[in-house]
């Protein structure tokens, strides 16, 4: 059986929850992340604000020139969190296969689902229907055999879009996109590929592996020869459901700002432990993966004594392994953070005969968690976060 697979991308996620927030912000150029004076990069920014050439990660005093009239705002992590959270419950209810792999993109595996929703695209329209019904917010679905033909689905008709890639046509699919547009593909390997007088995705197409890896190197060979086949380079591997708990981002341009990367860092030790919490989880294993602009992927984890307790705890953590395994000045394309070994909460390794003090933040994160759930729009957070995530 051939499988149908989604990506789920929510358009311009922070920039589309402050214009929801704030209906007076619609139909501006709106561009969250650090302030006009101050250094730092965007985070994210509105379709109107993408007309004047802004993109995320792009430095802000930048992005001020070319657009000194947008709204800048600071980024609210916890309320996108939140609106996540919903977001994601609604979207794994259509397929037990679920898997999401940032605060905004989920993958859907709706093989066999036609029964119950429909064919692919009508499944499509209902999740996309219910989903403005109930949060307000847009997002578009690729439908396509595997992962990577989906993302790219995704993004063929952005914003609110849905396309499906039938299965037969992914090459002719392929074959319509600029080079430029094949997920994975940066500046620095387009202009390699314009160095070898290639510059068609059909042109790629042409060369065997062989010549693709001596020319591109192992990893960035093997990546394009998958790619422009449609034979899924599978870039996001599919986690064991009951081991692994993990998000990941991949930036539209490759980063190397310290501060910006630790913050992501920070948001994905957040999403991670608030899946964590809903899933009445433990685990004391902290893994990282980070992907350079070459694609070389490397990865790590550390293993404490206790159960991780809060996320202030685990971004600890990931911020030791994220400084002891980049050297500083290599562009990354990708991070992952983890929580690897995860078991139930009633599982219990070694009874302990006092009560660690691991314990009683594990209690209090809990308690905030349970909160944040039962009283919708409350908003709390660490005190030792607040100056970083909170603003």
């Amino acid at each position: 059986m051939i499988s149908t697979i989604f990506h789920i991308d929510l358009d311009a996620f922070y920039a589309s929850v402050e214009q929801y927030d704030n209906p007076l912000l619609k139909g501006k150029p709106v561009i969250v992340g650090a302030l006009p004076g101050t250094r730092g990069v965007v985070s994210a920014c509105s379709y109107e604000a993408r007309k004047y050439g802004i993109r995320s990660a792009m430095p802000i005093s930048q992005a001020y020139r070319k657009c000194p009239g947008g709204i800048y705002l600071q980024v609210r992590m916890k309320r996108y969190m939140e609106v996540s959270g919903k977001v994601m419950t609604i979207i794994k209810e259509y397929s037990p296969d679920f898997q999401q792999i940032s605060v905004d993109e989920a993958f859907l595996d709706m093989t066999g689902t036609e029964r119950l929703y429909g064919a692919p695209a009508v499944a499509a329209k209902k999740i996309k229907e219910r989903i403005k019904k109930e949060t307000g917010l847009t997002l578009s679905i690729g439908i396509a055999p595997n992962k990577y033909l989906a993302k790219l689905a995704s993004e063929y008709k952005k914003p609110d879009g849905l396309f499906r890639i039938i299965p037969g046509q992914e090459e002719e699919f392929l074959d319509s996109l600029n080079l430029k547009d094949l997920w994975g593909v940066g500046k620095k390997t387009l202009e390699r590929l314009s160095e070898l007088n290639i510059r068609t995705v059909k042109e790629l197409r042409l060369y065997p592996l062989h010549i693709l890896t001596s020319m591109l190197g192992d990893a960035m060979g093997e990546f394009l020869f998958n790619a422009v086949r449609g034979t899924s380079p599978e870039i996001h591997n599919t986690e064991p459901k009951s081991h692994t708990i993990s998000n990941e981002v991949t930036f539209e341009f490759d980063r190397k700002d310290t501060e910006g990367l630790q913050k992501v860092i920070l948001e994905l030790c957040h999403c991670a432990m608030h899946r964590l919490l809903k899933e009445k989880g433990k685990s004391k294993t902290v893994s990282i993966k980070l992907r350079y602009f070459n694609f070389h992927t490397i990865s790590a984890q550390h293993t404490v004594k206790h159960w991780v307790s809060s996320t202030e705890e685990f971004f600890r953590i990931a911020k030791s392994l994220f400084e002891s395994r980049w050297d500083g000045y290599s562009p990354i394309r990708l991070i992952g953070i983890g929580l690897s070994n995860v078991v139930k909460n009633g599982y219990h390794s070694q009874a302990e005969l006092f009560e660690d003090t691991t314990d009683k933040k594990k209690r209090a994160e809990e308690a905030v968690f349970k909160i944040k759930s039962e009283l919708e729009g409350v908003r709390i957070t660490k005190a030792s976060l607040m100056k970083e995530e909170d603003r």
